[in-house]
This record gives structure tokens, sequence and C-alpha cells, in this order.
């Protein structure tokens, strides 16, 4: 009897003495900004890497578990994850976590979004009706997204809820002081025209007023043809890119063809967490591309 009145008491503190969250973060940016914000109080998984594409994801086993493990998911949403996150979650098992429940938080619906399309028209390519997903590499858009992160993690784990307003506040003091400090590194930028692979950095360029001219997709999600890609290089004399911009997890192929026959920069930036070695952490995310930027613009 003593040995089971024992063990229940080594239980119920073990329980007690397990603060964390259980984080499970779509890709890289939120699980970084869940870490900064819950600290040693949260447990992360995040489901993909800066080596892959956010909208091909195999809907594993792997991550089943942890989905069925989770407190808290925390995705982009507006259908960046379509592909997997929702078979993911339906499939985990775990009824805090659906759609609708406090334990799933999409970004999307805490942040500004860009480039909503007039009509929702498949034709067109990989056409995200909320607009494009691509949100937290604007940082102002990260900020909004951590104070509304830190209040759900509030919600579900009160216990902790003044270690997140804590972290929250800390985290918001430092990106609040480093967006002024990024914004004059990047004057330079100002009105540079770029290319890209695919529309990743609309937000990254919208903040630090540089132009997009164009995509080596045809349309959104469609790999890049050779006659399109013909097709930009030929444009060059009436709309003059100095870059062309890519993701780690996009081909090189494409973006060093236009660079050599146009002569322009083919850079590669880290586009999330993890992307390159400078970007360890969210903040390593926007010093890493801004130093990326400078190097490549004449």
């Amino acid at each position: 009897m003593k040995r089971l009145v024992f063990a229940l008491f080594l239980a119920s503190t073990a329980a007690l003495a397990r603060a964390d969250l259980a984080v499970f973060a779509s890709v890289p940016e939120w699980g970084a900004l869940a870490r900064e914000i819950g600290g040693d109080k949260v447990h992360v998984y995040v489901a993909t890497t800066a080596l892959q594409d956010p909208h091909r994801i195999e809907a594993r086993p792997s991550l089943l578990a942890q989905a069925r493990r989770a407190d808290l998911v925390v995705a982009t949403g507006a259908d960046l994850e379509i592909g997997w996150l929702p078979l993911v979650v339906r499939d985990s098992g775990n009824r805090g976590i659906q759609p609708g429940r406090p334990g799933y938080f999409e970004a999307a619906g805490h942040a500004e979004m860009i480039d909503k399309p007039a009509r929702a028209d498949r034709s067109q390519g990989d056409v995200h009706v909320a607009g494009n997903p691509h949100l937290h590499l604007d940082p102002r858009n990260v900020l909004k997204v951590g104070e509304a992160l830190a209040a759900r993690m509030a919600d579900l784990d009160p216990a902790g809820a003044e270690a997140y307003r804590a972290g929250l506040a800390a985290f918001a003091a430092r990106w609040q002081a480093a967006i002024p400090r990024w914004e004059s590194q990047a004057a330079p930028l100002r009105g540079v025209a770029v290319l890209q692979h695919h529309e990743s950095f609309a937000y990254l360029l919208r903040w630090l007023g540089m132009k997009g001219v164009g995509t080596l997709e045809p349309k959104p999600g469609i790999e890049p043809s050779s006659g399109h890609l013909a097709e930009l290089v030929a444009r060059q004399q009436a709309m003059p890119a100095r870059m062309v911009l890519r993701t780690p997890y996009q081909q090189p192929g494409p973006s060093e063809w236009v660079a050599t026959r146009t002569g322009i920069a083919a850079v590669l930036l880290p586009y999330t967490v993890g992307g390159t070695p400078g970007a360890r952490d969210l903040a390593g995310l926007f010093d890493e591309s801004l130093a990326r930027l400078l190097k490549a613009s004449p």
C-alpha cells in the first residue's frame, strides 16, 4: 500500500513539474517564435525544415505521432500547408488541435495579407485565395503573430501565462529595436528590381521598398520552363532586374541560367530559420537576408 501511495505521489509530482506546452509547428519560423515566447516552458517540434517546400510535404506517420501528443498546432494557414497538415491534424486523433479548437492556431489570421487574388482560378496555378502565405518575411507581421500566439499559449497553459507574457515582452523589445536598424541598413535596396523563382519574398520586398518584376515560374507552383525563362531574359532591356532570388528548397538551375545570360546576381536567401548557416534564429534570418541582398546589390 505504501508503495502504491508513493508511486501515485511521484506521478502527481511529475505531472505538476511538467509545465511544458507541447507545440507542433508546421514550419521553422513559427517553431522559432514559439521558443522565443515560451523558452523552457515549451517543447517545440517543427514538422519541416528550410530545405523542404512547405507546400509539398508527405503526411508521414511520424508527423501523426507528434501531432497526437501536441497541445498546440501552430501553422501559417492561407493554404500554405493545405496538401498535408489537414490530414495530419485530422488523423492524429487529437481533438484539442482540430481547426476551431484552442489548440489550433494559424498565423495568417493575425497578419496583414497581401496579393489576394480577385478570383480563385486554379487554371492560374497554385493560387492562394487568402493571399500570399509567406507572411513571416515582414518582421512587423512576426510581431503581430507573436502577440496573438503568446495569448493563445497562456490560454492553454494558465500556469505558465506569466512566463509567456514575459517571453513576449522580451522578444518584442528586441524586435522593435531591430526593425528600424534593419530598415536603415536596407536603405540602398529601396527601388531595386528583382526576379524571384516564386513569390516567396513578396513581403520582404514590400517591406524594404524593393520591386518584384517577374517570377521564374510561369504560374505559381508551375516549374520554370525554358520558354518562360527566355522571355524573362529578353525583357531585361525593358524591365531590368538587378538580381534573381531563390529559397534553399528551390533548384538553383533556373536562377543561375537567367543570371548567366543577363549578368545579374543569383542570390540564395535563407527564407526561413535554418535556411543558411547565419539564419539560426528569427533575428538571424533577417540579418542574413539583408546581408546577402546588400552584397548582391551593385
